[in-house]
């Protein structure tokens, strides 16, 4: 069932948050995960919801739990609650994006030429990656986005870094594999240097992801997340995956 691919998908969202949370703070209706050493990473530092108890002060929880940071994130799982408090989180200076669950429904690929590979093998390739994408942080906030992988790992029992190379050796492609022990696997941050893209080269890192999850559990969920206002939804559909659901996130600088 659809409902089921989406449930089993948010719960190992959530596992996976709390797993690699350096803190894990209890709220009504969900939790907090803080993390110091990236702090300027909002995947570690963020409330995650699901639904709220009516008269929550969303924003204020918010305010109590990241106020030490410079940004607001809220990740909010139930659609309809989502929906139901963005007005509010609008008219105190969030800005609403959307995500789409979308689950693989096959064939899985034979593979395609990625593999695993060590962060500090690709770290160059992630700095310069980012600072093509935020060409105005400090060194501080690029070196935490890269280095927080490290904090990944504990997320799940399985966890993976695959990239490609391109043809001139360097690093084009890559993408996060998380796998619980019962199968579920996730396919997290599948991003293409600026210089490296039309190649085929994020294609051979998620045929890889697919192939390797499949191998450890052939009936196991295969799932990502996607934009819903961006065109990778387009790509990953033409590469059998279809949406099951919708998440949320409000964000605040």
């Amino acid at each position: 069932m659809v409902e089921e691919s989406l449930r089993v998908a948010l719960e190992f969202r959530r596992a996976f948050a709390r797993r690699q949370a350096a803190e894990v703070v209890e709220l009504p209706g969900g939790f907090a995960v803080l993390s110091e050493e990236f702090r300027y990473s909002h995947e570690h530092n963020q409330l995650v919801l699901d639904a709220p108890p009516g008269g929550v002060d969303v924003a204020g929880l918010a305010e109590d739990v990241l106020g030490h940071l410079e940004h607001r994130r809220i990740s909010v799982f139930d659609d309809a609650s989502a929906l139901a408090l963005a007005p509010g989180l609008a008219a105190a200076g969030y800005r609403h994006e959307t995500e789409v669950v979308m689950v693989h429904r096959g064939p899985v690929p034979p593979g395609g030429g990625a593999g695993p590979v060590a962060l500090d093998e690709l770290a160059p390739a992630l700095e310069r990656q980012w600072r093509c994408w935020l060409p105005w942080a400090a060194d501080e906030s690029i070196a935490q986005l890269v280095g927080r992988r490290t904090a990944r790992a504990a997320g799940a029992e399985r966890v993976l870094t695959l990239a490609a190379r391109d043809t001139d050796g360097e690093f084009g492609s890559w993408a996060d594999l998380y796998q619980d022990a019962a199968g579920t696997a996730q396919i997290e941050d599948l991003a293409t240097a600026e210089h490296h893209q039309r190649r085929g080269l994020a294609d051979a890192v998620l045929a890889t992801a697919l192939r390797l999850a499949a191998d450890r559990a052939p009936g196991g969920l295969r799932f990502l997340v996607a934009d819903a206002e961006d065109w990778p939804q387009q790509w990953y559909a033409r590469r059998g995956f279809g949406p099951v659901g919708r998440t949320h996130g409000f964000v605040r600088m």
